[in-house]
């Protein structure tokens, strides 16, 4: 009889472990479906303004194909969404994310920079680039398509110093 009432009380131990267990996950099911309903800004425009970069410097097709696919969704006002964007909190990641790449450099913003900020800003896209710090991996990852090939990487540093000598 003793081990049958052992047997009983580890049973009870189990089962109000598992009630503790369902309660969290409960509770971690209702908060993550009430996150999906708090909104986030979307980086999206209809239109090149005429102070974008592509558009003043009017660069070859494969650099602005580069700069389109590498660079402009986290440092324009343009951003190509993937699918995932519409869940929390990776929405949230993305929309931080992208805040930070446009107040680093925006190039729709281009014409607005001083020479000086041009200057700098094309120093830092070439060390970068040439440093494999961008595009960044996280965002790579994702968009195999963002990642330089040697030929391409040699091409848009190349480029970018030619601008920069022509400031």
């Amino acid at each position: 009889m003793v081990v049958k009432w052992q047997n009983v009380a580890k049973f009870k131990k189990r089962l109000t472990k598992m009630k503790r267990l369902k309660i969290i996950l409960l509770i971690l099911v209702v908060a993550f479906v009430g996150i999906q309903f708090i909104p986030t800004n979307f980086n999206q425009s209809n239109r090149v303004p005429e102070t974008d970069f592509v558009t003043v410097n009017n660069p070859p097709k494969n650099i602005k194909n580069t700069l389109q696919n590498s660079c402009y969704d986290c440092h324009s006002n343009n951003t190509n969404y993937p699918w995932y964007n519409k869940i929390q909190p990776v929405a949230w990641f993305l929309e931080d994310h992208i805040k930070e790449g446009k107040s680093e450099l925006n190039f729709n913003n281009w014409t607005t920079y001083s020479s000086r900020r041009k200057n700098s800003k094309l120093r830092s896209i070439i060390s970068q680039v040439e440093d494999d710090e961008m595009p960044l991996s996280s965002y790579t990852f994702v968009h195999t398509e963002a990642k330089f090939s040697k030929s391409e990487k040699k091409e848009f540093i190349t480029y970018m110093e030619k601008l920069k000598s022509n400031l």
